[in-house]
């Protein structure tokens, strides 16, 4: 790591989510499946991100497989016994990809800064990291299904930052939902919310400088993923 002047910067380490910040999910064969049901789209992501249903998983407490019969349990008056395990099965194991645009920056910065992941995720995720060959790209991954607390409990924040080996006021944190980025923001932390790459170029700027703007140009712009054609084995959504 290549530290930059601390007078310089604006924060000491940067705390990024995963889920639709790196990782994106597929769900279009659910949409399709759900379509050919009779079912709204969303009816089956309603069911599982409930919270009754979704925490657990995020907590470690089941595993994919329990979550996968909750569902289909919370699906029924929908549809068929059938049916509903096929749409919990195509939510479960949707494919996913990483953006290589906003992995290549983070790499990059991580030159400079130390880098925490933190996301509300399945105790399976160390297998999603790997299978994407993402498991160097943190110092320090904090999975809410690892120390049993998701965001936005402020423990989770505090846990990353000791991850970090930064005060909270010094941290940067990066997520797509609102809810995490105030609860992040409360603690005194600097929160980025994330809709596309040039959020997070903007935010680390000031230690990429120009390498920011050419690595977009390099690796193909937004648009360019690394996709996986396995299954996943941790939570789609977003979280």
């Amino acid at each position: 790591m290549t530290p930059i002047n601390t007078c310089d910067r604006p924060f000491d380490a940067v705390l990024c989510d995963l889920d639709n910040v790196i990782r994106f999910y597929d769900l279009t064969r659910l949409a399709r499946l759900e379509r050919l049901a009779g079912l709204a789209e969303g009816t089956t992501t309603r069911v599982a991100y409930a919270p009754e249903t979704d925490l657990p998983l995020l907590l470690g407490k089941i595993g994919k497989e329990e979550w996968v019969e909750t569902i289909v349990r919370g699906l029924a008056g929908e549809v068929a016994e059938p049916r509903a395990r096929e749409l919990a099965t195509a939510l479960a194991d949707a494919p996913f990809r990483a953006d290589d645009v906003v992995v290549t920056m983070l790499r990059r910065m991580r030159e400079h800064l130390p880098l925490v992941l933190v996301t509300n995720a399945t105790l399976e995720l160390e297998s999603d990291l790997a299978f994407l060959g993402l498991s160097d790209l943190a110092d320090h991954v904090v999975s809410s299904a690892r120390v049993g607390v998701a965001k936005p409990d402020r423990e989770i924040y505090e846990i990353a930052a000791e991850r970090a080996e930064t005060a909270v006021e010094r941290c940067l944190f990066v997520d797509d939902r609102l809810e995490n980025i105030e609860a992040a923001v409360a603690l005194g932390m600097t929160g980025v919310h994330y809709r596309g790459p040039r959020d997070l170029r903007e935010a680390l700027a000031f230690a990429l400088g120009d390498e920011a703007e050419r690595v977009t140009q390099r690796v193909g712009g937004p648009a360019s993923t690394r996709r996986s054609t396995g299954s996943s084995r941790s939570r789609p959504g977003p979280v």
